[in-house]
């Protein structure tokens, strides 16, 4: 199994780094010989012959050929490349002393040299390139302690041909990737029609249960970390394969349902932004508290076929969240407004939320048929409960939801009150009784349209 995307560069390099020598050649540069003892045919006797300094030669231009259209391109693929440590040892390079981005440079110069190697005229010879091609695949190839774990994605698409998240884990175009078993694309049409994407991951692991399971859970955060990241509806596909140790390709159920909503669509200039949002989700993921209910809850929701169980299963997340003293508070309406809304906006969201509650008691007992507006109210509702959960990984927002929603709303009943207390002192019609206190023709009480002393984190 090998990137299609890495090979294309390489070789596209390879052509432009012969075009290049040719033309020193042709201004009048020279490959030095040096006379190399080839052994002994009897006692006393020795052959010589002359080896041409290819590698110094093209050496001495490494600069320039650095700078040649595609080096960056093949040296950026190189560095996510599961292989590069095992390649570069077997090519003679130190790889405890070259680090960092001189590691896919050094490869580079290898797989050059390799190609070249005592050529003086630097044409590209197929063979010569597909041994060297070849001896680079080898180093990234299966070995006894690794599994290759591969599962179809839906409802994400990719400007790039690949895109590696993290080392060991690639999601890829179908075509990208070569090796893999014939059966992904064949198991992906009959579950989800359309393009899909490949999710390919690496694990070193002597215990291949144990590197099964590490590399499931794996996909698991991969996918919950897609579902947050954008508006779209992520899925995995319920089947994937797994290899291990270079053998055949077992099928593996991955135990998720769900099918795909919307697109997700990733541009190269967003890659680097998902790249660092996976990693903190895996990093930053709640384990063992409400909040990890929660998202499990919301992720039950994202795989219901039906509109109206994903709400009941978001309304129950969004209760663990903002509602810790019980449903019976009724608190949830007003807490999310706080959290999701604007000021001006907070009432109107309290009124959609307390909907969707109705809409979920109806339900229950059987009353509620589904519609678009029940569907609306699903959708939103799961936005906002996305939003706060994104929020409070990223460390926008503080994981005790609750009780910063009711700071919120007291602080703007604080101000709510400082404004009619000044609105009475000022009316011309305004009177005092004996105690001091100020009427007027409305009662004072919290109201959910003022701007409170402090813009709220807005989640939504």
């Amino acid at each position: 199994m090998h990137s299609r995307q890495l090979d294309a560069a390489l070789t596209a390099l390879v052509g432009t780094v012969a075009a290049h020598l040719r033309a020193e050649l042709a201004a009048g540069a020279e490959v030095r010989f040096e006379l190399d003892t080839q052994g002994a045919r009897s006692a006393g006797t020795r052959l010589y012959c002359y080896r041409a300094l290819t590698r110094d030669f093209i050496a001495e231009r490494d600069a320039a050929i650095r700078r040649l259209p595609g080096y960056a391109e093949a040296t950026k693929l190189l560095e996510g490349f599961d292989g590069l440590d095992r390649y570069l040892g077997r090519a003679g390079v130190d790889v405890v002393r070259v680090k960092g981005r001189g590691r896919a440079r050094a490869a580079v110069t290898a797989l050059i040299e390799d190609v070249f190697d005592e050529q003086t005229d630097f044409k590209v010879r197929p063979e010569r390139l597909a041994g060297a091609l070849q001896r680079v695949h080898e180093a990234a190839s299966a070995h006894i302690g690794e599994t290759v774990l591969v599962a179809t994605l839906h409802g994400i698409a990719i400007a790039s041909a690949e895109l590696q998240l993290a080392k060991g884990l690639t999601i890829a175009k179908r075509d990208a990737i070569a090796g893999l078993p014939e059966t992904t694309g064949v198991a992906a049409r009959e579950r989800v029609s359309g393009e899909h994407l490949l999710v390919v991951h690496t694990v070193q692991d002597e215990d291949p249960r144990s590197a099964i399971r590490r590399g499931s859970a794996v996909l698991r955060d991969l996918l919950t970390a897609l579902r947050l990241f954008g508006d779209a509806r992520i899925a995995l596909g319920g089947v994937g394969w797994a290899q291990v140790g270079g053998g055949p390709w077992s099928p593996l159920a991955l135990g998720v349902c769900g099918r795909a909503h919307g697109m997700l669509a990733v541009a190269r200039e967003q890659e680097d932004e998902l790249r660092a949002f996976c990693s903190l989700v895996s990093r930053r993921g709640p384990r063992g508290n409400e909040l990890a209910w929660a998202l499990e809850r919301f992720e039950m929701g994202c795989e219901r076929d039906r509109p109206l169980q994903a709400l009941s299963d978001h309304l129950l997340a969004l209760r663990a969240l903002l509602e810790p003293e019980g449903y019976w508070s009724g608190m949830l309406p007003a807490r999310l407004a706080a959290l999701c809304a604007t000021p001006s906006d907070r009432a109107a969201l309290a009124g959609r939320a307390s909907a969707a509650v109705e809409r979920e008691r109806a339900a229950i007992e059987g009353k509620a048929a589904l519609d678009a507006e029940g569907k609306a109210l699903a959708e939103e509702i799961a936005a906002h409960l996305k939003a706060l959960l994104r929020d409070v990984i990223c460390g926008h927002l503080s994981p005790d939801l609750a009780g910063f929603a009711d700071e919120l709303l007291a602080r703007e009943e604080d101000v709510a009150s400082d404004v009619e207390e000044t609105a009475r002192e000022d009316a011309p019609g305004g009177r005092s009784d004996e105690e001091g206190e100020v009427f007027r023709g409305e009662p004072v009480g919290a109201r959910l349209g003022h701007e409170p002393d402090a813009a709220p984190l807005h989640a939504g």
